[in-house]
């Protein structure tokens, strides 16, 4: 079995990994330091914590399910035990693209990351439709990148990726460099951006008289409408009026140079803020 070093299995994130790993192939070493997370990992998975030193023994994989924040701190505190040739798997671009990962040519780095469930999805159980986040119920797509070691080790990292977060539809592979670019810039600078506005425009509508429920459901389901459209979803044409509001609404919304969010210089600079 392929041995598995899993740091803040009880955590947040960590937990779902926990669960999903657990009946896997995969031996698993689970190491939480918050008494909460241990708990819960024993009462809802009955799987016991062990120490830092006992779960890298041997370990040929180690998942870092810690806050970004933590990544550096906690990857230069195990360095020296890391054996040469160990998969050293992150779950979000930010750290590694900021060089928060030890300086080490004879580690490989893998990062992977969700999509989440897709708006337009087959899903028909309760259970899997309100699984927003994914890793549950839900399907989900995943992106992962070797940001270096041998190709050969993409392989394996791909296999835990598509177990940490279960059901996996599409699993695409990008690069480090790319997933910067679709987080923090595509999902967040622009499209969490964008969705606030819309809830403040909401809120503005309501603010001027219309219920807070006829705003929401309006505001809702023209935004399914409109993105089966716009994201190729359905074949369909907006009308001549939305045209027309599109038009005049996108230079008073928009800045003429908002695509400058993706200059490397301004990704480098976001991931920095997070870091």
């Amino acid at each position: 079995m392929t041995s598995i070093a899993l740091f803040g299995a009880g955590g947040k994130m960590g937990f779902r990994l926990s669960s999903n790993l657990k009946g896997s192939r995969f031996d698993v070493r689970h190491v939480e330091v918050g008494e909460a997370g241990r708990a819960q990992l024993k009462a809802r998975l009955g799987v016991d914590c062990v120490p830092a030193e006992a779960a890298l023994d041997g370990a040929e994989v180690v998942i870092l399910a810690v806050p970004d924040t933590l990544i550096g701190k906690v990857a230069a505190g195990i360095n020296s035990r890391l054996r040469p040739g160990t998969i050293v798997v992150a779950l979000d671009a930010a750290a590694p693209f900021a060089g928060h990962l030890p300086k080490r040519d004879d580690l490989t780095y893998f990062v992977t990351h969700p999509c989440h469930p897709p708006i337009f999805n087959d899903e028909t159980e309760m259970a899997a439709k309100t699984d927003y986040f994914g890793g549950i119920a839900a399907k989900q797509h995943i992106v992962s990148a070797l940001m270096q070691g041998p190709e050969e080790a993409y392989a394996l990292g791909e296999e835990v990726a598509k177990v940490i977060w279960a059901p996996v539809m599409r699993s695409h592979r990008v690069s480090v460099e790319q997933m910067a670019l679709l987080e923090p810039g595509l999902s967040e600078t622009v499209c969490a951006t964008l969705l606030v506005v819309m809830r403040e425009a909401m809120d503005e509508v309501v603010a001027r008289g219309v219920t807070h429920d006829a705003a929401r459901d309006f505001l809702l389901g023209h935004l399914n409408v409109l993105a089966s459209v716009i994201f190729d979803e359905r074949e369909g044409v907006f009308s001549d009026a939305c045209n027309k509001a599109i038009e005049f609404g996108k230079p008073v919304l928009m800045r003429p140079d908002w695509k400058r969010v993706f200059e490397p210089d301004e990704i480098a600079a976001s991931i920095q803020r997070i870091t």
